[in-house]
């Protein structure tokens, strides 16, 4: 049987429905039920499944429908009973929960007077409207809400640009800003990698890679998927982009997004090109046409721009003094040793001016020097270096104090047959070496990659956890701490007078620390904010004069005499 409900200015989100659908489709008897608000799209798709009737046609987009298929013996009404009471313990959220609730605009901002952050989970035909109030109280906006239209999202994005703001979305499904989960997001280290995405599961599988990679991440904001398109110009990646170059606690910045339009990508290159700052770029489903341009790298996958990523940044850049130009290498492991010499050799050009390799260098070239100290000339009388580490601690003072040192690379080989703790041995090294230098006026960077596993008897983690607590950046393998160390030699891309734009006040405000954060619409995303401990307050929307459109537009008219 075949029946359709309808009540009058009932309004709910769309999450609160589905969650009602599922749990009153798990009745006895009962086949399938659908709860959706009286929209003219959804009122089709019900006719589409053979619930039209006169109630539905009747249904305004403010009403709720209970579209229920159920045997012949259930009482429609006993269904409708069980919807009302699921509803009213969803609206009471989390049992003992704090978080405010109110019931109009106006009184979300008497509650949180410094909300710098919009959240709009509701029907697309109303957020634009919302999104507009926002901004004119100058607050960022991040629409999770889908089927707003074109028109609708360019108008609100050039209001945001002109105000200095950021109108994430729509359809923007993910962010994190000040360590805050906005959405669908995941628990990451906190880091100094920032990502500017116009993909949300892209947004992400980058960031999730970040941590699982040993990186952090400083802030993720999303762009909503139309935002590099042609019509909308790239608008929000732009002032993204100029905000997170100006944010102090980044450093790396990734872009995600499907190929843009020609003349976008085009933009977006310039103003990264424009920084100051590496950018690791990944156009899901393109192959790069070039590895990198000067301060920017192309990455093919998500995977690939993760891993770009944290070896760029590790931690932060150091400021290297005029003449700090050389990477030494102090290597246990022979074969690593000789990777890194080729890595090096390879991104500067290099001729090996030693190809004998006599005392174990593997690499002596314009400057950079690598040693491999389990050669013969260094275990004569002695024990291999990776049980006996004082070979190379012996040797570590002098690259310290050598004014063309830049970078200090060593590995850290644990397992069976090696050193019981050998971060332990090198920890007092590297971080007397890095005082010493900053005495003398320098920073030198000390970059480390473990061979092992966390099944080893020293301790994997805590191995990476003691080189780091050095002062040591570590990262995942050899070829990503070379490739670092490479990095870290890059001067920074200068900015072109003009070419970047303005510092965002609004968004520089919203990076400075966590934000505060109005709610509107699905009330889990600000009970997650809540548990998090971001300022929050809970919006309970509701569509004004009941969805009708007519009505609602005579009274923004009036209110605006």
């Amino acid at each position: 049987m075949l029946t359709t409900v309808v009540k009058p200015n009932t309004y709910q989100d769309s999450v609160s429905l589905m969650l009602v659908s599922k749990k009153l489709t798990e009745m006895p008897d009962v086949i399938k039920v659908s709860v959706m608000m009286g929209t003219p799209a959804n009122k089709d798709i019900l006719r589409g499944t053979g619930f039209g009737s006169a109630a539905l046609d009747s249904a305004q987009p403010g009403d709720m429908i209970l579209a229920i298929d159920a045997e012949d013996n259930v009482d429609p009404q006993s269904v409708v009973h069980e919807a009302e009471e699921a509803l009213a313990n969803q609206a009471a959220g989390t049992p003992g929960s704090t978080l405010r609730t109110v019931r109009s605009f106006e009184r979300a901002f008497d509650v949180l007077p410094e909300a710098n952050l919009g959240l709009l989970s509701i029907p697309g035909d109303y957020v634009a409207a919302e999104a507009d109030r926002l901004l004119e109280r100058g607050v960022n906006v991040m629409i999770f809400s889908d089927n707003v239209s074109l028109d609708d999202e360019i108008a609100l994005k050039r209001k945001a640009a002109a105000k200095g703001l950021l109108v994430m979305g729509p359809d923007c499904g993910t962010a994190m800003i000040g360590g805050a989960p906005l959405a669908f997001t995941n628990e990451v280290t906190r880091g100094d990698i920032g990502l500017v995405a116009a993909s949300g599961t892209g947004a992400q599988e980058v960031m999730s890679a970040i941590d699982r990679l040993g990186g952090g991440v400083s802030t993720v904001l999303g762009l909503g998927g139309r935002d590099l398109s042609h019509q909308v110009g790239g608008l929000m990646c732009l002032q993204a982009l100029a905000a997170l170059a100006d944010d102090a606690s980044t450093s790396t910045i990734v872009i995600v997004s499907k190929p843009p339009a020609p003349e976008v990508r085009q933009k977006v290159a310039e103003a990264a090109k424009n920084l100051g700052k590496p950018v690791v770029i990944v156009f899901i489903g393109e192959r790069p046409a070039t590895a990198r341009d000067g301060n920017v790298r192309y990455a093919y996958t998500l995977a690939d721009a993760a891993a770009l990523a944290v070896e760029i940044a590790g931690g932060g850049r150091p400021v290297f003094a005029p003449g700090q130009k050389a990477i030494r290498g102090l290597y246990t492991g022979g074969t690593l040793a000789n990777e890194a010499a080729m890595l090096i050799r390879d991104a500067f050009g290099l001729t090996d001016t030693d190809p004998s390799h006599r005392q174990g260098y593997v690499l002596r070239s314009g400057g950079h020097e690598i040693v491999d100290l389990g050669d013969d000339a260094y275990t004569q009388g002695r024990p291999h270096p990776m049980i006996d580490p004082s070979a190379r601690i012996e040797k570590m003072p002098a690259v310290f104090d050598d004014p063309a040192t830049a970078v200090v690379l060593l590995d850290c080989v644990i397992g069976y047959g090696a050193s019981d703790d050998p971060a332990g041995a090198l920890a007092p090294a590297i971080r007397d070496g890095i005082e010493h230098a900053r005495a003398a006026g320098r920073d030198v960077a000390v970059v480390v990659s473990v061979c092992g596993t966390r099944h080893d008897p020293q301790g994997y983690e805590e191995q990476r956890a003691t080189l780091a607590e050095a002062g040591a950046t570590v990262l995942p393998d050899n070829a990503s701490a070379v490739r670092h160390a490479l990095a870290l030699l890059d001067e920074p891309a200068a900015t072109s007078a003009g070419a970047a734009a303005p510092r965002p006040v609004g968004v520089a405000g919203l990076l400075a620390g966590r934000p505060a954060v109005v709610n509107v619409g699905v009330r889990s995303f600000a009970q997650t904010l809540h548990d998090a401990e971001v300022s929050t307050v809970q919006y309970d929307w509701t569509p004004v004069a009941g969805g009708d459109a007519e009505l609602a537009s005579l009274l923004d008219a009036l209110q605006n005499v």
